[in-house]
């Protein structure tokens, strides 16, 4: 079932206004004319989405909008159920260019034009993880193999794995596979690697058991014939990729998924329904007060204590939060083992680590640097963005400072900063738990239709 995204304009006008482009003028003139870019897209975490703020997200939804600034319109999106509804839409001049994550390949080549490659990706065998493993491509045949349709992987799987048997689902999508292969109804499906990483959190019982194909490519896909358009596409993507703001975008939506840990997440996802429920309405309020996202307050007191109001670490940072001695006093805590008292006290000190970076680093990056500050200390962290500037590296975006905070450690470099030597490592760790984490309980606030993560211990 096709979503429609066309806000004031009625469903018919949007079609019709795509349908009646010039077969023999440039689509670029046509979208300059019509004032607005029609995107054809998938309802996916690796292409377009819809967050629980109701905000429009996801990378594709990014490079998009960023793609229509460039040539002076405005964008609307028309989203699909899958590439193959997609694909259909295109042939039919639906839209102007597919972006949902397709992968080049000669048969799509043969018919359609692609835009600049933006991601590499693998495509991994991905089964349960109790099905055995498999070292050949000739094990693939020991499991039950189901491909959705149209999809980039049967041409993967035909051309380089001729003799393994596999079956196509026509109406079954990704996220419905992936519900079978945890609930033991089929053994394994196929996957990029951008959309494994991000589904496996949701199901821990994923496990990449082969892989297909390296270096597959992603890239926009549209009609061809339509040379200006082209042109416009490689003039705007080489400067979005030479400003670092490619590399910006891959940051933000895949920067946290480099590793997975499948009992930590398992655990969490159990804590999220027996452990957060007794101090959720106290991360609300405390965000509420402070200008902050309780989730990511939630997932932040979750990597510091475990939710666990007892907690003490060997430096003596101690409660839910993990609170220094100093810290606590100046705002005003009386026992850092009263759980709200240290929600309230650490969500004022985040506040306060936000309003320090200040308003020149853009969200979610201003979030993640404050997250690092609360870490690594606001002394350290300044001396990370002085050391930032001087090595040529912008100091107000995260994806520069995950490279300049390890080098608190090095004599080189911490023997010449103000505050010294600092494990500076932890505070990218610690923002990448951190935004793991988040990510895992948005998605798990999704799926509840009231809002709340469960029941609380007894």
């Amino acid at each position: 079932m096709k979503i429609g995204v066309c806000g004031w304009v009625l469903a018919f006008g949007c079609m019709l206004a795509v349908s009646c482009d010039s077969r023999s003028a440039d689509l670029l003139d046509t979208v300059r004319q019509r004032g607005e870019l029609v995107v054809l897209t998938t309802n996916l975490p690796t292409t377009w989405y819809i967050d629980r703020d109701d905000n429009i997200a996801g990378p594709e939804y990014d490079m998009t909008r960023a793609f229509a600034k460039s040539i002076g319109v405005d964008t609307r999106y028309e989203v699909f159920d899958s590439t193959q509804e997609v694909m259909q839409a295109l042939r039919e001049n639906k839209g102007d260019i597919a972006a949902a994550g397709m992968t080049i390949t000669a048969e799509r080549a043969a018919e359609f034009e692609f835009g600049p490659a933006y991601q590499e990706v693998s495509e991994h065998l991905v089964c349960h993880r109790k099905v055995k493993n498999i070292n050949t491509a000739a094990d693939m045949n020991s499991v039950k193999i189901v491909i959705p349709a149209s999809t980039s992987y049967i041409d993967t799987l035909n051309q380089n794995y001729p003799d393994i048997e596999w079956s196509v689902d026509e109406s079954a999508q990704t996220s419905e596979l992936l519900q079978k292969i945890a609930n033991r109804e089929i053994d394994c499906t196929v996957l990029d690697s951008s959309i494994f990483d991000n589904e496996r959190r949701y199901y821990p019982e994923l496990d990449s058991k082969f892989t297909l194909a390296k270096g597959s490519e992603l890239a926009w896909m549209y009609r061809k014939g339509n040379p200006n358009l082209t042109q416009a596409i490689k003039k705007w993507f080489a400067q979005y990729r030479s400003s670092g703001e490619l590399a910006h975008m891959l940051e933000k939506y895949y920067g946290h998924i480099d590793s997975f840990d499948y009992v930590d997440v398992h655990k969490y996802l159990r804590r999220i329904k027996k452990r957060l429920p007794k101090y959720e309405a106290m991360f609300r309020d405390a965000a509420k007060q402070n200008g902050l996202s309780w989730t990511m307050l939630a997932a932040q007191s979750y990597q510091e204590s475990h939710w666990d109001p007892k907690a003490k670490s060997p430096t003596g940072v101690r409660g839910i939060m993990m609170l220094t001695l100093p810290v606590a006093k100046s705002l005003g805590v009386t026992s850092r083992l009263d759980a709200k008292q240290n929600i309230y006290a650490g969500a004022k000190h985040q506040a306060k680590m936000k309003k320090i970076i200040g308003e020149a680093t853009p969200e979610p990056e201003r979030t993640w640097m404050a997250l690092a500050a609360y870490n690594v200390g606001r002394g350290h962290f300044s001396d990370a963005q002085k050391l930032a500037r001087e090595l040529g590296n912008d100091p107000t975006r995260w994806l520069d400072m995950k490279e300049v905070l390890p080098l608190l450690s090095k004599k080189e470099y911490y023997k010449k900063l103000k505050h010294g030597y600092a494990r500076g490592n932890e505070p990218v760790i610690y923002v990448t738990r951190i935004r793991e984490y988040h990510q895992l309980l948005e998605q798990k606030l999704q799926k509840q239709p009231d809002g709340q993560t469960g029941k609380q211990d007894g």
